[in-house]
């Protein structure tokens, strides 16, 4: 397995103990800073770089990412391939379920959410966004899933809200009504970003939590934490599974 995948980690994944590290890089980009310096090793068989998406010690809140940065930076170091993992909360999807969507509706503003951000780039790049996940890379977290025998969607559209608050009932009820099953802070830019590199984007959406008015009770920190922890080992089990199929 020569060529090396990403994995952008939210809330919980800087957690990944089975990650065997090889190397770090510091990557000094056109936009910034990254979030954290990237992170070489293996995931099993699979060579990956890690990034946590909110810094290493979880303190970038999801509407202060630097997501150019940090895609600039994956795809500067050769990255053809992401898996972006995060939390979200269900819309039409109970928690414990890990969703792999195959659709995103993006509610966030005030975003650094392209790359073509001058008039002097020219031509200007309108990429395709219908089907903004990449199909090759979902089908392998699929067939991941399956062998690992987690508690997988195959589909499913992602909201993606500003945060850092999470949402009103009347807001998930909106979204619902849009077509939206998960909602979550950083699936955009991210999936765009990518989209305009040409670079495969699939996102892990691992549900924690109802999201608001579906639930039996307020949203606390602490469920999430603990639904949370309940996934390490499935994820853990998805992604070493991938090898199977991973060129």
């Amino acid at each position: 397995m020569a060529e090396r995948i990403a994995i952008v980690g939210g809330s919980g994944l800087a957690w990944l103990e089975a990650l065997v590290v090889e190397r770090q890089k510091i990557v000094v980009t056109p936009y910034g800073e990254p979030s954290a310096p990237l992170t070489f090793g293996r995931f099993g068989e699979v060579p990956v770089v890690f990034l946590p998406r909110h810094g290493g010690g979880h303190t970038i809140p999801p509407h202060l990412v630097n997501y150019r940065a940090n895609i600039w930076a994956l795809e500067s170091v050769g990255i053809k391939s992401i898996i972006s993992v995060a939390t979200v909360g269900g819309i039409t999807m109970e928690p414990g379920i890990i969703c792999i969507p195959d659709q995103i509706i993006d509610y966030t503003w005030g975003r650094e959410h392209t790359f073509v951000d001058s008039c002097d780039v020219a031509p200007v790049k309108h990429v395709d966004f219908s089907a903004p996940y990449c199909e090759q890379l979902r089908s392998i977290l699929i067939k991941a899933g399956k062998r690992a025998s987690v508690r997988i969607k195959t589909e499913g559209a992602y909201g993606a809200t500003q945060g850092p608050r999470l949402e009103t009932a009347a807001e998930i009820q909106r979204m619902h009504r849009d077509g939206c099953d998960l909602v979550g802070m950083t699936g955009m830019p991210e999936a765009a970003l990518a989209r305009e590199l040409d670079l495969c984007f699939a996102h892990l959406s691992l549900v924690v939590n109802w999201a608001a008015g579906l639930g039996k009770g307020p949203i606390t920190m602490q469920d999430i934490q603990k639904n949370l922890d309940l996934f390490i080992e499935s994820v853990k089990l998805l992604l070493g599974n991938m090898e199977a199929d991973w060129p």
